[in-house]
């Protein structure tokens, strides 16, 4: 028998020139994992939630289901992706 596992919401906090942020998004859609991207550039409620989260104004900020990871780190992302 198959475990269910409950479905993690993933935020990905981003602005549209963003390197880092492109390589996250990449990332997730080769591992198949479905998020919610949140421009801060044009969202200043948001950009306000991210850095309550996070302490940090730069993004790539990535909240799984409360775990959050700043920055393009492949193997904190691989490791928070996979509980999903």
């Amino acid at each position: 028998m198959k475990k269910r596992h409950k479905q993690k919401k993933i935020i990905l906090y981003t602005t549209p020139t963003c390197t880092f942020c492109h390589m996250v998004k990449q990332l997730l859609k080769e591992e198949h994992v479905p998020f919610e991207e949140v421009d801060v550039s044009t969202n200043k409620k948001a950009l306000g939630e991210m850095v309550r989260k996070s302490g940090q104004v730069s993004v790539p900020v990535l909240d799984v289901n409360g775990t959050i990871i700043v920055g393009f780190d492949r193997e904190a992302l691989k490791r928070a992706i996979s509980k999903v």
